[in-house]
């Protein structure tokens, strides 16, 4: 702690780090810490109990936040004739297949792209830019339908992707610290419940071993993890 300033330091003292807190309490902990002068993001860490260099034990997916994330989010939708139509009338930022050379040319002003399936072949050559920021469409996140009208919606509304990292480790953003702590609660209970479902059959042992939830500059809150590691177990 001792590379931490001031404040953080100050914040880190209301919190007993033996502790393993109820999610309300642990979300007012974190809403209660949060210094910054600015609305900070609240953020959930998942420690797995799964090995993410075998595939068949790769977590990932994706959920709507019932309270939203309380991010603006830019869509794109890659597709042409009614579907173009269907993805402007459902409040898409921007649509149609000629915004691909834009982005050859450098353009990047959006947060996800939505594609059609048979628009796919078109954005292979569009890999190497959008792969390593995350923004190519994948049927496994929901981002390549031909539902588009829903993808736009749920994108809109709060949707988000989740993928465990190569220490087996799954970070989120839940929602900002401005949010009401049951809204905040509504979305850690969403979030967790669809990390428990999405336990890899392979996954032997324990399968939830850590949870922490945190503003951005913040100290972390350890969650008690009873429930979600019998449920975890279950399954």
């Amino acid at each position: 702690m001792a590379d931490h300033g001031k404040k953080y330091r100050d914040a880190a003292k209301k919190i007993d780090e033996t502790a393993r807190y109820q999610p309300r309490q642990a979300i007012d902990l974190v809403k209660s810490t949060a210094y910054a002068k600015f609305d900070e993001t609240v953020e959930v860490a998942v420690r797995l109990g799964v090995d993410p260099r075998h595939a068949d034990q790769l977590v990932r997916g994706t959920v709507v936040l019932p309270a939203g994330t309380g991010k603006l989010v830019r869509v794109l939708v890659i597709a042409v004739g009614e579907k173009a139509r269907e993805a402007e009338a459902s409040g898409a930022d921007f649509v149609g297949v000629e915004n691909i050379q834009k982005i050859k040319d450098g353009w990047l002003d959006f947060d996800v792209m939505i594609a059609t399936p048979d628009q796919m072949g078109q954005l292979g050559a569009l890999g190497r830019i959008l792969g390593p920021r995350g923004l190519m469409p994948n049927p496994k996140a929901g981002t390549v339908t031909f539902d588009v009208a829903r993808a736009v919606r749920e994108t809109k509304a709060g949707k988000i992707e989740y993928r465990v990292d190569k220490a087996g480790n799954v970070h989120a953003a839940i929602g900002k610290v401005s949010f009401a702590p049951e809204a905040l609660e509504q979305n850690f209970k969403a979030f967790m419940d669809q990390i428990v479902r999405s336990k890899p059959t392979t996954s032997k042992g324990v399968y939830i071993r850590n949870v922490a939830i945190s503003s951005s500059m913040g100290p972390g809150v350890n969650i008690d993890i009873t429930a979600y590691r019998s449920a975890g177990t279950e399954r």
